[in-house]
């Protein structure tokens, strides 16, 4: 796993988190909410082929 995925995720989170509360303060918790759903969809987009290689590698370790 590729340490450059973690970063991502981390800015990812940060930039949710600081467009959120600036959101929040101006009264529109709508797109506060579509900001998060939209940072959450991306970061599983990006999450979605690791864990599919996971659970393939689980498969291959118990098959005889």
């Amino acid at each position: 796993m590729e340490i450059t995925i973690i970063f991502r995720i981390a800015l990812v989170g940060i930039l949710v988190t600081i467009l959120n509360q600036i959101l929040k303060q101006s009264g529109r918790e709508e797109q506060a909410f579509l900001v998060s759903l939209a940072g959450l969809m991306l970061v599983l987009f990006w999450v979605i082929p690791y864990i599919s290689e996971l659970f393939q590698t689980v498969e291959d370790l118990f098959t005889f």
